[in-house]
């Protein structure tokens, strides 16, 4: 066995669950802070999705660890150079304070300029979406501004604690930079791990909201898991996100398969300015923890947006379709549905409610 496979299989072992969402879950009795939310299970100690009959079922831990160790991929890893636009701080300071706007920092990180105050989501700033520094997916382009660039943060937003939205670089560097971190249940204790103060950190259930800088914050439901070791599966909750600043409403999905809950989100709160949209690492093999194309579509529709803003595509190797399929799918679909489509070029900014010209970048590129 070769230096490279071994590193491989290390790897696998690790973390093989993580994408697929397919092993299994703790039981038994347990104590625990978390005993009040309907989203914990009562016969055991994780957190567990709703009830979901549409839901298909995912293939064998051993089926999909075996698939990722010995199958050939093609095209799942750009050839060409994934377009990049630098972003300066001076850049960021010119933005204009009374609007809100998105900048893409590559799969679903982003940075957010909300009415003059700074904002990340999932922002994963490292090299390798994984628990090591020598194996796991690597990152296609390097992300628009560096990490000592970005200006002071006033809040920071996690939907969950996978490594490809949890990045413990970044969490170390930002650790005291940060006013406020917003996290699902649970989360908290790793971000204290990493070095966060813990009154720094807010932990929410599925609906509760706060306000914090002038932005009110509400986490909402997902169908999704959570871990970061084969022994810690569901021990966290996952969610979706609503940020509302100003007469703007900003939905974001986190990672999630297509369920119900996008209804009774759009329902909830009649729609959204923007919508940023899980569109990547989907599988026949995981159907119910990541949305296809054609799902994310629909999910778009049920919570109402006006803009369609793809996310979870475009920087890591995640699954086994090609990197630009995720993309020329949602397109197509968008362009038959005559949906406003937002898919920025990494570094690119949207600002919310202004018109813009939306670019395929993708096409042409290997």
């Amino acid at each position: 066995m070769t230096i490279d496979s071994i590193c491989k299989s290390l790897f696998l072992a690790a973390v093989f669950g993580l994408i697929a969402g397919c092993a299994g879950t703790a039981s038994g009795a347990c104590e625990t802070p978390y005993g009040n939310s309907p989203q914990f299970g009562k016969g055991g100690c994780v957190f567990e999705n709703p009830p979901n009959p549409e839901a298909l079922p995912s293939a064998s831990p051993w089926k999909i660890w075996s698939r990722f160790l010995v199958a050939t991929k093609t095209g799942t890893v750009p050839v060409d150079p994934i377009p990049v636009q630098p972003v300066s701080p001076a850049q960021l300071e010119a933005l204009d304070r009374e609007a809100n706007h998105v900048i893409r920092l590559g799969h679903s990180s982003h940075l957010l300029k909300l009415r003059g105050k700074y904002w990340l989501i999932d922002p994963v700033f490292g090299a390798r979406a994984s628990p090591f520094s020598f194996v796991g997916p690597k990152r296609f382009h390097p992300p628009p501004l560096k990490l000592e660039d970005l200006p002071p943060i006033e809040g920071l937003i996690l939907s969950h604690d996978h490594y490809d939205h949890l990045d413990v670089p970044t969490i170390e560097y930002l650790a005291q930079r940060v006013q406020r971190y917003f996290v699902p249940l649970g989360v908290g204790a790793r971000l204290v791990e990493m070095g966060v103060s813990r009154e720094r950190v807010a932990e929410f259930d599925w609906w509760q909201s706060t306000e914090h800088g002038g932005v009110r914050l509400t986490a909402a439901p997902a169908q999704h898991f959570s871990g970061r070791t084969l022994s810690d599966r569901n021990r966290t909750l996952w969610a979706s996100w609503v940020v509302e600043s100003a007469a703007q409403r900003v939905f974001y999905s986190g990672d999630s398969g297509y369920f119900a809950g996008f209804r009774q989100i759009g329902e909830r709160f009649g729609g959204f300015d923007l919508a940023l949209i899980e569109n990547g690492a989907y599988d026949p093999y995981w159907p119910a923890v990541h949305m296809t194309p054609e799902e994310s579509v629909r999910a778009f529709e049920d919570v109402r947006g006006k803009v369609m803003y793809v996310v979870h595509n475009s920087t890591f190797d995640l699954a086994f379709h090609t990197w630009q399929d995720p993309l020329a799918r949602v397109a197509k679909l968008a362009e038959a549905k005559k949906i406003e489509l937002a898919t920025p070029v990494i570094g690119e900014v949207l600002t919310i409610g202004r018109p813009r010209t939306n670019a395929l970048w993708w096409e042409g590129l290997k």
